[in-house]
């Protein structure tokens, strides 16, 4: 076997020691063991695994949030070193863990990434969204929140942390400013679905124009931004070992701010955030309103890593008291009443309805014969998701990737539930990955449904853009799901599929068609995050330590209290 060769930025080239490759590894595993096993993702106990009731502000003296946080990150117990804050990978990496060799493409990644740089007095402040000079515009030359979070993760990776600081303290000062649509005021702490950097040439002066939803199509505040923004401060702060940004009173006042908003009282029966369509990556009608499943797993993340990164001093106390309560209600709630397999499916389709009191067996009253016909074959023997929403009389049983993998990530879902949903992607891999990965959800509206559902939106025709078209963007969320849950062959083909057309379709935004075969009808060219998604997956799957930047161990305390209640027996 040939030595593997390391190309650094400059063009030099070394032959480093060979090392089994982690496919290898994977592969030898695979024949010792029935099941694929879970990642470890932190081999010491460490802040980030302490239970939820361990961490209540009741029980327990306040404590110091990132004690030992650099010797806390493990992965992939007797198979990875020591996880190295701020390690470079990809096209710079000086020796990859298991001798991945980079691939070709890297290079033209890295270099259309930094072409998407936005600076603001000669500072980085984040990625613009797309640089296509073939289209007009729109916003597409701003720096979105959701957007700059794969390119955020990139520069992590490469030990370029510096961009992502400029961003989380440029946006949590855009926090503070006087949102309003129209004569209504918007919560203090909606963070901006976007900002734009203007240049006055007269006045050699630079601006920022933020956009809190009062431009966005439909007029609909970013309800994830925030989540985000929590997520990948999180994420900085695990990677450089750097607790200076996140414990400055500004972050966790913003933090608290955010927070807030979602964990005020209300009328709400249930324990999961009521959105309207268009608050998310899925910004236009999808009928996705109500409780989106992308929505609370990316709201359980970020409880889960505000809880991490709050002083737990007096001024938090009340805040950490009520994330914790929230998490436990959220996690029965999620794992019971949105989970779905083929137990479960044939519960609900034994339903009966009308049933009143606390010992009704079908507790949101949906109605049998609501049930889609392609979900009986869509449901494979072994495997299950998390369905795209559950409110009153209404389940939908549409999948939904992004929520999925944040589920897995998050640990919102069990092991059992994260292997099932990776079991599901591999029995219907020709529906969800196709010929290019990945669909943003399955199956797509068509006819009737889709005029009514969406508006006969020309832009979300069937098997296109969110309607069932083919996002390269969640290439890195398949990748880090797959390798927390011991999967990493699921990723490595995937991303194969991916770099087989991504650099000669010149980095679209979205594919269409079934199969993902076609360049969207409408997509950009030269979208970042498709450039940014690629690039973290081909690192993490290089490194798996990156891994512990964005995924969270399981609260073990947690799972024994995990059962459905004998109400729910059919």
């Amino acid at each position: 076997m040939p030595s593997p060769v390391d190309v650094s930025q400059n063009g030099n080239v070394r032959h480093v020691e060979a090392t089994p490759s982690l496919f290898e590894i994977e592969e030898d595993l695979a024949r010792l063991l029935e099941r694929p096993r879970q990642v470890n993702i932190e081999r010491k106990r460490s802040f980030d695994e302490r239970s939820f009731s361990e961490m209540s502000m009741t029980h327990s003296p306040p404590r110091q949030v990132y004690k030992n946080l650099e010797n806390s990150s493990r992965v992939f117990d007797n198979m990875v070193g020591v996880y190295s804050p701020g390690r470079w990978s990809g096209i710079n990496t000086p020796r990859s863990t298991f001798g991945f060799e980079p691939h070709p493409i890297i290079g033209e990644a890295w270099e259309a990434l930094r072409r998407s740089i936005v600076n603001f007095r000669d500072q980085p402040v984040g990625t613009i969204a797309a640089i296509d000079n073939s289209a007009e515009e729109l916003n597409y030359d701003q720096v979105f929140v959701r957007d700059f979070v794969p390119s955020a993760l990139a520069f992590l990776m490469n030990g370029e942390p510096d961009i992502v600081k400029n961003f989380l303290l440029k946006t949590l000062r855009l926090q503070s400013r006087e949102k309003k649509i129209d004569q209504f005021k918007l919560g203090d702490g909606v963070m901006p679905a976007s900002f734009k950097v203007s240049h006055d040439p007269v006045r050699n002066y630079e601006t920022i124009t933020a956009d809190f939803g009062e431009s966005a199509i439909g007029r609909v505040a970013p309800v994830d931004s925030g989540f985000w923004w929590i997520i990948l401060l999180r994420a900085y702060t695990k990677s450089t070992g750097d607790t200076s940004l996140a414990e400055m009173p500004e972050c966790q006042r913003g933090i608290r701010l955010i927070l807030e908003l979602c964990l005020s009282e209300g009328f709400d029966t249930f324990p999961t955030l009521l959105c309207a369509d268009g608050c998310s990556m899925i910004d236009r009608r999808m009928g996705v309103y109500g409780y989106p499943i992308e929505i609370q797993a990316l709201f359980f993340m970020a409880l889960r890593c505000a809880l991490l990164l709050l002083k737990h001093d007096e001024e938090n106390r009340e805040c950490c008291d009520a994330i914790i309560k929230r998490l436990h209600a959220l996690s029965y709630h999620m794992r019971s009443y949105f989970w779905l397999d083929i137990k479960q499916l044939n519960d609900i389709y034994r339903y009966k309805t009308e049933e009143y009191s606390h010992t009704a067996v079908n507790k949101f009253n949906v109605m049998p014969d609501s049930l889609p016909e392609w979900v009986f074959d869509f449901m494979p023997s072994r495997g299950g998701y998390f369905i795209g929403n559950v409110s009153p009389a209404h389940m939908d049983f549409r999948w939904f990737c992004l929520g999925n993998c944040i589920a897995i990530l998050s640990s919102l879902a069990t092991p059992e539930q994260a292997s099932a949903i990776m079991d599901l992607l591999e029995s219907r891999w020709q529906e969800l990955v196709g010929e290019m990965p990945l669909k943003i959800c399955y199956p797509a509206m068509e006819g009737h449904e889709w005029r009514i559902v969406t508006g006969c939106d020309p832009k979300n025709t069937s098997w296109s853009y969110h309607n069932g078209g083919s996002w390269p963007v969640l290439l890195w969320l398949l990748t880090a799901a797959a390798v927390k849950t011991g999967r990493p062959l699921i990723a490595r083909r995937a991303i194969e599929l991916a770099e087989s057309r991504l650099l000669k379709d010149s980095w679209p935004e979205y594919y269409d068609g079934k199969l993902g075969r076609f360049i969207g009808k409408q997509a950009r060219k030269f979208q970042t995050w498709s450039i940014a998604g690629y690039l973290v997956a081909r690192m993490m799957l290089e490194d798996p330590s990156h891994l512990g930047m964005i995924a969270l161990e399981e609260d073990k305390q947690m799972k024994p209290t995990m059962k459905r209640s004998a109400s729910w027996t059919c």
